[in-house]
């Protein structure tokens, strides 16, 4: 239709254009929606590893799961049809259901992923005052793409450790869900060169503003009128303890990362992607766990046992406590075997390492092998490298693929071009760590290590059925071929 609109002297003919009259809109079916829709609950209820796992911990206590921890005996507690699951740091578990007719020496089949994104981090010391302005310290986490936490509206999140006697004390997930810092960029009057090359110092640019000085003084409370000079800033400090509804002087130490507080969401014309921050690695996190749940029907007839296990730290190696290079797994396995994971329990074993892939970008499809192409939405990607900066293997991968035709879902292969670097997984350690047969896998997505990334929505329906059809029938189809 068209509107006449008058201005003094100026006479315009306007069309207003409904969308919904040029552009049809895709419905998501019902699962997939609710399968989304469940993902981003995750993503956005886990701004830190520490909620990540506290969030994993809730969907398996609510499925029946019940707690282990390593400081226990488990020699009279892990039963045929039992389920549980172990923490360790708060950042990282292992969550495994024992088949109804196993026998120890029989099989492990995991799917293990990580709960670490790349972010910046509070240090230890982060009291800066400058020009007028209160600002926090902080320390890039993994090699993130930190031009993208410019001008990002940052909440805080993580773990603090809380005094509430002299002989207790407590660790409490802290979630500031609100935009309390942001990093501004540096208008372009003031540097003409940053429209065409925009760079930075991490240690002095990339500081973000928590309040202004002169603000701050005349909120300041009584409690940290009287506490000495601080390592943090009094309205930090009294930020944390009014969220955990405790006292300044109880905050003892914290372990505290900035998050985008814009939550992940569905998008595109066509509702066929999820923009989201964290996607590597929360969705294969949440996948793996999904799927080992929905995958215990059938529990009673198996013989192995299905292990999800969700690591920290793979964004800087994996060599912690509680990240792949640690003996976590490991540890978890042998004690469940009674010792016997070296011998035939690792041989009759197999792990997928899930981790997000690089799907090829419409503006830099270059960067690709011509050949080795995903695309959001065309079906779950399995890696390869002949230099084993991935563990998938040719026996490996036609089990998956074969796995996958079964439940008719499209598998899509990457390699990286020979004149490129290629990044590695858990897999590959966790391989060479346990012995056991291994390949890496993973959803297509863009914007990998943005603060805000990109996949397809049909992607994760179709992993989803993937890894818990490798829960419910690998048994079988592995015993279909014998390399050794």
């Amino acid at each position: 239709m068209y509107e006449k609109t008058s201005f003094p002297d100026l006479h315009l003919q306007t069309r207003t254009i409904t969308l919904n009259s040029v552009m049809p809109k895709l419905t998501l079916s019902s699962r997939t929606s609710q399968t989304v829709d469940a993902l981003l609950q995750y993503i956005n209820r886990s701004p830190s590893p520490f909620h990540a796992v506290y969030e994993t911990v809730q969907a398996l206590s609510a499925a029946g799961f019940k707690q282990l921890r390593e400081e226990d005996s488990w020699k009279e507690a892990v039963k045929p049809n039992g389920k549980y699951y172990v923490t360790r740091n708060q950042s990282a578990v292992v969550a495994f259901a024992v088949g109804g007719k196993y026998q120890h020496g029989n099989g492990f089949h995991v799917i293990g992923a990580h709960t670490d994104s790349p972010c910046l981090k509070v240090k230890p010391t982060s009291n800066i005052e400058s020009q007028g302005y209160l600002q926090v310290g902080v320390e890039t986490y993994g090699g993130g793409l930190f031009h993208t936490w410019f001008d990002r509206d940052l909440g805080l999140a993580g773990r603090v450790i809380v005094r509430e006697s002299d002989s207790n004390f407590q660790s409490k997930l802290l979630f500031v869900n609100r935009p309390i810092m942001r990093i501004p960029t540096l208008a372009i009057h003031l540097d003409h060169k940053a429209a065409e090359n925009f760079s930075f110092n991490k240690e002095t640019h990339l500081r973000p503003v928590i309040a202004s000085a002169a603000r701050a003084e005349l909120e300041v409370t009584t409690d940290c009128k009287g506490l000495p000079k601080s390592k943090h800033a009094s309205v930090l400090l009294q930020l944390i303890a009014n969220e955990l509804n405790i006292k300044i002087d109880q905050i003892c130490d914290f372990e505290l990362c900035l998050f985008d507080t814009q939550g992940g969401n569905i998008g595109g014309a066509l509702n066929e992607f999820i923009f989201s921050p964290r996607l590597d690695n929360l969705c294969c996190s949440w996948i793996a766990t999904q799927a080992l749940i929905e995958s215990l029907d059938n529990l009673a007839n198996d013989e192995n046992i299905r292990v999800a296990a969700l690591f920290d730290n793979e964004e800087v190696g994996s060599q912690s406590l509680m990240g792949a290079g640690s003996n976590f797994l490991q540890s978890v396995a042998e004690r469940v075997a009674q010792g016997e994971l070296c011998g035939a329990a690792a041989r009759k074993s197999f792990l997928v390492s899930a981790d997000m892939a690089h799907g090829v970008h419409p503006n830099y499809s270059d960067k690709h092998e011509q050949n080795h192409r995903p695309i959001l939405d065309g079906g779950p990607v399995i890696k390869h490298n002949a230099n084993a900066r991935y563990a998938t293997s040719g026996t490996s991968a036609f089990l998956m693929k074969e796995l996958a035709r079964r439940h008719d879902v499209e598998i899509q292969e990457f390699v990286v071009r020979q004149d490129a670097g290629c990044g590695s997984t858990i897999g590959p350690m966790l391989s060479t760590r346990t012995g056991i047969r291994t390949i890496d896998v993973g959803l297509a997505q863009l914007s990998m290590h943005s603060i805000r990334e990109m996949c397809g929505t049909e992607d994760l329906v179709k992993t989803l059925d993937w890894f818990r059809a490798f829960y419910s029938e690998f048994s079988s189809l592995d015993s279909c071929l014998k390399t050794d």
